[in-house]
């Protein structure tokens, strides 16, 4: 937890809020987080976590462009290809984060000197 300005807040939240996910991206980032390592298709995400296929391909597109997870190209035998996601390395992620929360820190910070 982070206790900041009377309130306290999760870990996720923090996530959710600098990264302005939805609670379907949370569901999709948290199945990353359960296992960073693995590479996994739209589909599978869709099972794994109970969600609409075309809820999870917004998901998946909204976090690869924030460069949260990495996207590679599969071949299929039968021609065609599909597209498999990994989550990048959390220190990664936490640069991004943290990037975020710096630039809302100088906001503040300039909100106050005018105040």
């Amino acid at each position: 937890m982070i206790d900041f300005a009377c309130k306290e807040f999760r870990l996720n939240d923090v996530i959710k809020c600098a990264l302005k996910l939805t609670r379907a991206d949370m569901k999709v980032i948290g199945l990353f987080f359960d296992a960073p390592d693995k590479w996994v298709n739209t589909e599978d995400i869709a099972n794994d976590t109970g969600l609409d296929l075309s809820t999870v391909q917004r998901s998946v597109k909204k976090l690869h462009e924030k460069e949260v997870l990495t996207k590679s190209q599969t071949n299929l035998d039968r021609g065609g290809y599909t597209y498999i996601y990994k989550l990048k390395e959390k220190n990664e992620i936490k640069e991004i984060i943290m990037q975020i929360v710096h630039k809302w820190v100088n906001k503040v910070d300039k909100e106050l000197e005018a105040w």
